[in-house]
């Protein structure tokens, strides 16, 4: 059987395989009274030969494919080895030793062999040396394994969001036999051919990885009875790829799925309920999209579950979660603790709650929340300018748009003022088009705002009298640094209370030399208002 596989498409994908082949060998046809023995060895390597980069993902990802391993996919600690920043000699002897032994094993046995790091065309680089691929399917090749599967997750690093296997280069070819002499293979890609595996820095990991080892936990459990099927697996990480693939500027991402065992219904990917004594049954609220931490924000993300998603319950280690959610308009974020054994379902009200625009200011959660606008209406009262009829009051409306940095807000403003005097009466009117830009720090219950705005003013002034007098028209400048706060009401709406110093200037005619010029005035204003984000 010839497998074909660019390298461009290898690095999520590979990862995966090691889950699902490992729990479809639970599955393989044996005898009643025989056992399968299962045997890995998992490769990662940051360091690869110039031109290549150092990776920041390669030896972290071999912790995790052996982490899953020992915990769901039946390897014992004895019969695992993992092999972190090693040459290729170390790696060479390695898989002869093993092969050595699964020879003895005397029984059905199973082969994973992972690799994560550089390699190309010829061979995997590890560090100043070289595994040539022809030699590594040999080793493979050659085992007495009743199962083998060999997984290659070449990889180059990007930005925000990593495009998987940099440069495309040409297809390299595996012939592992006419056929494998056990009872089954299964091969699960992350992307078709032409497309690039991705993966986000949010969620230190792939899409599709993220997306199949949540749905092991329970995410892709549809008629909630413990058990993840490969059908229920699969079709919840293509869903869930192809929906988080599709805000990336990479491109939408399509999983692919190829399966061969015979002998056997729908394979039985996880059972969650056998882990139940030293596990925890973790029950999620609808209608928002759950992140589940290691310990704190900082450790590894271990599941998610989307609002879409119909089963609302993860299996975890016993220990302490933080959590995240994010529904339309709020972010939601604590800790959970979840004892071995125990069935706990989250409590949104022991959370805190931040509104829409603090989760854009937090950087948002896999990148797709940029900005978050709201309109603002307010009422304002401006104290007296310079030979002005007394002080301005008025209302004001903007749309604000909250950035990661600032928060921008174009405003439209008006204000009247006005005396009477024996034989006179003045209004003045005063139209404003503001723009400003505010520095906002999140701080408990309340947000900070510091900023400047920037405007022009149009002032127009009439007269009642006995007599003649023309009405008055004066433009003018603005320049108003300022500072405020904000409180949240709600989901949606909040209030705030803002002030400014502003400076007027003011183009001013001398009648005496006929000349003009700039003349500042110096006005204290004050808003009070409310808004509501969309």
């Amino acid at each position: 059987m010839e497998f074909h596989q660019a390298l461009i498409a290898n690095f999520s994908f590979n990862r995966l395989v090691v889950s699902i082949a490992a729990a479809a060998a639970l599955g393989l046809p044996a005898p009643a009274t025989a056992q399968v023995e299962r045997f890995a060895v998992v490769v990662g390597n940051d360091l690869g030969q110039p031109p290549d980069g150092a990776l920041s993902f390669a030896e972290t990802d071999a912790a995790r494919v052996s982490s899953v391993l020992l915990e769901v996919g039946g390897v014992r600690p004895e019969n695992l080895v993992m092999l972190r920043g090693q040459d290729a000699t170390t790696v060479r002897r390695t898989l002869i030793a093993v092969n050595e032994r699964v020879r003895l094993a005397g029984r059905q046995t199973v082969l994973i062999v992972y690799y994560s790091g550089h390699a190309d065309a010829e061979a995997l680089h590890l560090g100043a040396t070289q595994l040539e691929l022809s030699e590594l399917e040999q080793l493979v090749r050659g085992s007495a394994a009743t199962f083998r599967l060999l997984i290659l997750d070449a990889c180059r690093s990007g930005a925000l969001t990593r495009v998987k296997g940099g440069a495309p280069i040409p297809p390299f070819e595996l012939r592992l036999g006419e056929r494998l002499s056990g009872e089954g293979a299964v091969f699960l890609t992350s992307s078709s051919a032409s497309e690039d595996s991705q993966e986000s820095e949010d969620i230190k990991g792939s899409f599709f990885t993220h997306a199949l080892l949540s749905g092991l936990l329970g995410a892709a459990d549809e008629n909630g009875d413990g058990r993840v099927t490969l059908d229920e697996a699969y079709r919840y990480a293509y869903s869930t790829t192809l929906r988080a693939s599709s805000r990336t500027f990479a491109g939408t991402q399509h999983p692919t799925f190829q399966y061969e065992v015979r002998g056997q219904g729908d394979l039985v990917l996880a059972n969650l309920e056998a882990k139940a004594p030293n596990r925890a049954w973790v029950k999620l609220p609808e209608g928002k999209t759950w992140l589940l931490f290691q310990g704190s924000q900082e450790g590894a993300v271990v599941a998610e579950v989307s609002a879409r998603d119909a089963a609302r319950r993860l299996s975890v280690r016993a220990g302490r979660y933080f959590v995240r959610g994010r529904g339309p308009d709020v972010l939601l974020e604590g800790t959970l603790d979840a004892p071995a054994g125990a069935n706990v379902a989250l409590d949104e009200s022991r959370l805190d709650r931040s509104a829409y625009a603090r989760l854009v200011r937090k950087g948002g959660i896999r990148g797709d929340a940029r900005a978050a606008g709201s309109v603002e209406v307010e009422g304002r009262l401006r104290s007296s300018l310079k030979d002005d009829a007394g002080a301005c009051s008025g209302a004001a409306a903007g749309l604000a748009i909250a950035l990661q940095q600032l928060t921008l807000t174009p405003r439209l403003g008006w204000c009247r003022s006005g005396f009477d005097n024996p034989g006179i009466r003045t209004t003045l009117d005063e139209y404003d088009l503001e723009l400003s830009a505010m520095r906002v720090w999140d701080a408990g219950p309340v947000s900070l705002e510091l900023g400047l705005t920037l405007g022009a003013a149009l002032l127009v002034q009439n007269f009642r009298t006995a007599g003649t007098a023309p009405r008055r028209t004066t433009s003018a400048l603005q320049l108003s640094p300022g500072v405020g706060v904000t409180r949240d009401l709600g989901q949606r709406a909040y209030a705030y209370l803002r002030g400014s110093a502003s400076t007027y200037l003011f183009r001013t005619e001398d009648s005496q030399t006929q000349g003009s010029s700039l003349v500042p005035s110096l006005a204290v204003r004050v808003a009070l208002g409310a808004g509501v984000r969309f």
